[in-house]
């Protein structure tokens, strides 16, 4: 008894420090259009006995997309909301989440079940059939698109995640698991707990035939259509759910897709940040795997639910209106570019004032995200644009929307994308990135668009 209560504290620490450091948001910085977390008590079978909460932004395409995010082992949806970026991001991109509340107990109390029988068939019962039902839901009350579903989750929701991939391939268009283990790696309800189990004790060793049967053979027998990709996160230093089960789960969807053990490229995205990626012979990538160099039993953080998000292609935003099939009957444009003066990439700089930007800033404990909104408030047009700026001490930008930003830290330049290089007077764009910080939350104090100074709203 005296383990479990410390294997208990060891998996509930880090959402602890999370959501205590969750509470450190300022609730003034939060949009006053922002939606709000929405409990759903009717959403249809619900043989795990889970709870459902949903977030649904106020801005969202007819048709939107649909995260289904989990907690790990001691934790409820709410707490997974107030904890991770998903609801924050879904404010930008535009796509509904939903946040499962496990009831499991299991030893450690709120896990989600990927142990018993019934949890290991497709239709067989318990909270997989419990999450279908939430995105049944979505899909009838908000629309959400049966197209466009993706499963996402931390210790055991990342499980959940590697498990839901597995019996319902035909509902998830793809899957990113933070410190999760394969499909069928707990034997049993006795063998759950981490710590205590055959499968995160640290010696979980089957071939990726023995994996990719387990998905084929057991989930879902008989599939033969698509499957959904696979993002998968681990920390090098995680002793809860052992580092190694990252390589057990590599072995388990690459056999599933029949692609090589052998990466097709390896990479460093970010600091510390190992990639393997694992690509069909047209280039597809099916397969991506981080070892992320250090971190223990505490992910994601640091930008990680933004990369989830790209991976599923909820990040490219598009055009608002699409590019004329043929040029402007007044200005067509030359055949050949002009052979000694090509034309600038960017408009001459706006006078002085011309321009205004508006920024906004929501932080936690050691990370934050900036909005900008830039204003042309000139008389002509600028069409291609920069848009430089100071990051206060401390401060280093992680990731970013609707524009590419160089360098990380100290005078940021962020130049347009390719769909709003053009900013009409009295038009304006918006742009935003995800930094760290070491306490000093401010936001900068001066920009200038094309070198001319901007008024700062």
């Amino acid at each position: 008894m005296r383990i479990r209560r410390k294997l208990l504290l060891a998996l509930a620490a880090p959402l602890v420090a999370t959501l205590t450091a969750a509470a450190l948001v300022v609730p003034t910085l939060q949009p006053a259009y922002a939606a709000s977390l929405v409990e759903v008590t009717n959403f249809g079978d619900n043989p795990g006995r889970m709870r459902m909460h949903i977030y649904v932004p106020n801005t969202r395409p007819t048709n939107p997309a649909v995260v289904v995010a989990m907690h790990g082992c001691g934790g409820t949806g709410p707490g997974f909301y107030s904890s991770s970026e998903f609801a924050s991001l879904a404010d930008r991109y535009g796509y509904i989440v939903i946040y499962p509340s496990a009831t499991q107990q299991a030893g450690f109390g709120n896990c989600f079940d990927t142990w018993s029988d019934a949890a290991k068939r497709r239709g067989g019962g318990s909270d997989p059939v419990s999450i279908v039902s939430m995105i049944n839901y979505a899909q009838r009350q908000y629309g959400g698109d049966p197209r466009r579903v993706f499963a996402t989750g931390s210790s055991s929701g990342g499980m959940m995640t590697n498990h839901m991939l597995a019996l319902y391939p035909d509902v998830f268009a793809a899957g990113a698991a933070f410190m999760g283990v394969p499909y069928n790696c707990f034997a049993n309800a006795a063998d759950y707990p981490p710590g205590a189990s055959q499968c995160t004790g640290g010696n979980m060793n089957r071939t990726p035939q023995q994996w990719g049967d387990a998905v084929r053979q057991q989930a879902y027998p008989g599939y033969s259509g698509p499957r959904p990709k696979v993002q998968l996160w681990h920390g090098t230093a995680d002793t809860l759910v052992p580092y190694s089960l990252l390589q057990e789960t590599i072995e388990q969807w690459t056999n599933v897709f029949g692609l090589s053990q052998t990466p097709t490229s390896t990479d460093t995205p970010q600091a510390n940040w190992n990639r393997r990626r694992y690509a069909d012979a047209s280039g597809n990538v099916l397969v991506e795997a981080y070892s992320v160099q250090g971190a223990g039993h505490s992910l994601p953080s640091g930008g990680m639910a933004a990369v989830a998000l790209g991976f599923f292609g909820l990040t490219n935003p598009t055009p608002t209106t699409p590019p004329p099939t043929t040029p402007p009957p007044t200005t067509p444009p030359p055949t050949t570019p002009p052979p000694t003066t090509p034309p600038p990439t960017t408009t001459p700089p706006p006078s002085s004032g011309a321009c205004r930007v508006t920024a906004s800033v929501n932080a936690w404990n050691s990370g934050l995200t900036e909005n900008l909104t830039i204003t042309n408030t000139g008389s002509s047009a600028v069409n291609g644009w920069s848009l430089v700026f100071t990051l206060p001490g401390g401060q280093s930008i992680t990731s970013g929307w609707n524009a590419s930003y160089s360098p990380s830290s100290g005078q940021v330049t962020a130049r347009n994308a390719s769909y709003n290089a053009a900013i009409p007077a009295g038009g304006s764009v918006d742009i935003g990135f995800q930094a760290n910080h070491t306490g000093n939350t401010a936001k900068p104090t001066s920009f200038t668009l094309n070198g001319a100074a901007c008024t700062v709203a």
